[in-house]
């Protein structure tokens, strides 16, 4: 959702909606007057100010996921680098081809945010976003790849076959029967 929601804020004060990891978080978990700390773009700089923290709730919940995110790119990066492979991963900015909230195009004067948080023009993005996000063909490709197993025991070769089946149950127990 958008960074600034009372539809959020109106979930979390009934019980409706939390955040990540709550109980660990030392505040008096009502939020009326704290502040959290937002990004917002002034200009074509981005600048950080504090704000209601229920009021953006959302935009403290992405931070997790950003978070929790890029602690699995971390891992990710550490497998490829042991395997001699001269590349890494990271996380695009959060202002990336957003299309809800503070970032949306629109809401910023239809500038757009590439990768690495740099604002480029229309121009730019239309000459690039095909090296950042997926194409058509990379779609199909992908499609491709993903044809359906059924039958017990056999995988999908986009699946790495478990050690152990669920519960200790057969690798070839029919968990689902499909008629």
């Amino acid at each position: 959702g958008s960074e600034r929601s009372t539809n959020a804020a109106n979930f979390y004060s009934m019980g409706l909606k939390g955040r990540f990891e709550e109980t660990k978080i030392d505040d008096d978990h009502k939020l009326g007057n704290d502040l959290y700390p937002i990004l917002e773009l002034e200009g074509e700089k981005f600048v950080t100010r504090e704000d209601n923290a229920l009021t953006v709730i959302n935009e403290r919940l992405r931070d997790d996921y950003v978070t929790d995110c890029d602690r699995g790119v971390r891992r990710w990066n550490q497998i490829i680098k042991r395997q001699g492979i001269d590349f890494e991963l990271k996380l695009p900015h959060r202002a990336f081809n957003r299309q809800i909230g503070s970032f949306n195009q629109a809401n910023i004067g239809g500038m757009r945010v590439d990768p690495n948080g740099q604002v480029i023009t229309e121009a730019d993005w239309t000459q690039n976003h095909g090296k950042w996000l997926p194409t058509d063909e990379d779609r199909a490709y992908v499609i491709g790849l993903m044809q359906p197993v059924t039958e017990p025991g056999k995988y999908a070769n986009w699946i790495a076959p478990p050690a152990r089946g669920i519960n200790n149950q057969a690798i070839d127990f029919e968990y689902v029967r499909l008629n």
